[in-house]
C-alpha cells in the first residue's frame, strides 16, 4: 500500500514537499515514481527513482523538482520548488514490482501500485 500527503495550496514561486509512504518490507527493490493529472489532461510521469539510486525527471520539472528515497523508512518523497500554475494536479506516487528499464520508466502501466493521490494547487 502506498500512501500520499502532502499537497496543498502554494503560490506560484513557492514550494512543496509531497511524501509517499510504503508499508511493503521489499520496498528497496521497487521502482518508485510520481505522476500527476491536471484537469483535462491525462496522466503523465513526473519523477521516478529506480532500486540502484538512478532518478529521472519530466523535463519541464528538471531544476525545479529533486525526488529523494529513504529505503529504511520507506518513503520518496519529491522536493518541489518554484511552483507554478501550470503544476497544478492531483499527484500520485506510484511502484513498480521491478527495475524498471529506462525505456519504461515514465509508462503508467508498468507500476502495479497507485497512492490515492494527493492535490497541488498553484495559484498565479
Amino acid at each position: 500500500q502506498l500512501q500520499a500527503s502532502g499537497g496543498g495550496l502554494v503560490q506560484a514561486g513557492g514550494s512543496l514537499r509531497l511524501s509517499c509512504a510504503a508499508s511493503d518490507r521489499t520496498f528497496s527493490r521497487y521502482t518508485m515514481a510520481w505522476f500527476r493529472q491536471a484537469p483535462g489532461k491525462e496522466r503523465e510521469f513526473v519523477a521516478g527513482f529506480r532500486s540502484g539510486g538512478n532518478t529521472f525527471y519530466e523535463n519541464s520539472v528538471k531544476g525545479r523538482f529533486t525526488i529523494s528515497r529513504d529505503n529504511a523508512e520507506k518513503t520518496v518523497n519529491p522536493q518541489m520548488n518554484s511552483l507554478q500554475p501550470a503544476d497544478t494536479a492531483v499527484y500520485y506516487c506510484a511502484a513498480a514490482q521491478a527495475v524498471l528499464i529506462v525505456s519504461t520508466i515514465r509508462d503508467g502501466r508498468q507500476y502495479q501500485y497507485w497512492g490515492q493521490g494527493t492535490k497541488v494547487t498553484v495559484s498565479s
